[in-house]
């Protein structure tokens, strides 16, 4: 046991642990909901959550189920399982059985499970997911960074993919590809997915696709890499991104039958952990996998939303020398900033945390530092999540006065307006430099 301090907090913490700071992401979302209780406007870019609602037909299975209260199979309840591999097949055409998947308390707890059970080096592309990194360090997994260019969508490449593992080809690792990406909502190209493969099942990869976001690729497009390395990749997904259902917490793991030791090992730490997931959230759930017409329409609006948006923002940005990767899907941007460098010095801003915290207390707009995502403190990078919006009158207004209608920019000054003047305060400071 290490000593207690005065105030209950443990002095001698693991050194995994120690040195460790909440994630970055929630912990923006609660400083920012302390500053709008103060009276003080923010412009929440930082959260990347769903900003619309849960599917009413899904929300309604949850009212029906909200009186199971029995401990369900670690696994998963059948019934979702069995509707997950449908869902699988209808979006992916992509043969999936019930035995291949796992349910858990979202993707984020699996993805951990999945490192704390697996004995490998765990490779990460540049900027990457805020929690791949500390998740890793909590477990004590060494982690190799991969840093990829703005030009080339800031995606893995397969010759950097090749070049880490050739010198050592037989060591175990794993990989982490998630895309449409958070932070820069950018997707592959089918051929740089095929080339991903063969590297992979060259070096007998445990590949990760984090396909979070992959239902809410702009354009409707998604394809998982699992077409094409199906014996080595484990499908991570869930309801938070694509069904509006983040605080619902529930993620799944699709594995292929060559990984079912993988599978298995993580049910056992599950079973010696959460148990099981939330039994009342897993038969709601099952509503959202069969889908149905209520679900494609949903996606359909949230899609041409979400599509109109980043462009526009985008575009916005971009038109004051801020440079933004076109996203293919999702929710955020990633703008680069150096345009503005020797501007940022002159007022003392060196650093992407210092240019966030500036810009959060001089115009109120909330944004997490490129730091956070992998890259130096030196680059001015930031992730934007354009989602401050209430999704439900967004949907409403495309499916009434939008229907037919393209969308303008009224749209978004009159249903997003927080995102309109966000990114208008964030430009005027640029400019004031």
């Amino acid at each position: 046991m290490g000593k207690i301090s005065r105030n209950n907090l443990p002095v001698n913490l693991n050194l995994n642990v120690r040195g460790l700071i909440q994630s970055s992401t929630l912990a923006i979302n609660e400083k920012s909901q302390e500053l709008i209780k103060k009276g003080y406007q923010v412009y929440k870019f930082g959260l990347g959550q769903s900003p619309f609602p849960v599917p009413e037909p899904v929300v309604e299975a949850l009212r029906q189920n909200a009186h199971q209260k029995d401990y369900l199979n670690v696994r998963g309840l059948l019934q979702l399982r069995e509707a997950i591999a449908g869902f699988n097949l209808r979006t992916q055409k992509i043969e999936t059985r019930p035995e291949d998947i796992l349910i858990g308390p979202g993707s984020k707890e699996l993805i951990f499970i999945l490192q704390l059970v697996y004995y490998g080096d765990l490779i990460i592309p540049t900027p990457s997911w805020v929690s791949y990194f500390p998740q890793a360090r909590i477990i004590g997994r060494h982690v190799h960074w991969v840093p990829t260019r703005a030009d080339e969508g800031y995606r893995l490449t397969p010759e950097k993919l090749d070049m880490i593992c050739r010198s050592d080809p037989n060591r175990p690792r794993v990989v982490i590809l998630n895309y449409p990406s958070n932070p820069t909502g950018c997707s592959y190209p089918i051929d740089k997915l095929k080339q991903l493969a063969m590297v992979a099942r060259k070096y007998n990869i445990v590949l990760v696709s984090d396909e979070i976001y992959g239902m809410i690729h702009h354009q409707g497009q998604h394809v998982s890499i699992a077409r094409y390395y199906p014996e080595g990749t484990i499908i991570s997904s869930g309801l938070s991104k694509w069904c509006g259902a983040g605080g619902w917490r529930l993620g799944t793991f699709i594995f292929p039958k060559e990984l079912y030791w993988l599978r298995d090992a993580m049910a056992i730490v599950a079973s010696e952990t959460y148990t099981s997931t939330s039994a009342p959230i897993q038969y709601a759930a099952v509503t959202a996998f069969e889908g149905g017409e209520f679900i494609d329409d949903y996606l359909d609006k949230s899609r041409r939303i979400l599509r109109y948006l980043a462009k526009m923002l985008r575009n916005q940005l971009e038109s004051s020398n801020i440079s933004v990767p076109m996203p293919n899907g999702g929710f955020y941007l990633f703008p680069d900033f150096s345009y503005y460098r020797e501007k940022l010095a002159a007022k003392g801003i060196l650093t992407s945390m210092e240019m966030c915290d500036v810009i959060l207390r001089e115009t109120g707009v909330a944004m997490l530092p490129g730091i956070d995502f992998g890259h130096q403190p030196e680059e001015l990078l930031a992730r934007m999540a354009y989602v401050d919006f209430d999704g439900r009158n967004a949907l409403e207004s495309v499916s009434g006065f939008y229907a037919d209608k393209k969308l303008t920019e009224d749209f978004i000054r009159q249903d997003c307006p927080n995102l309109w003047f966000g990114v208008q305060k964030l430009i005027d400071w640029f400019k004031a430099l």
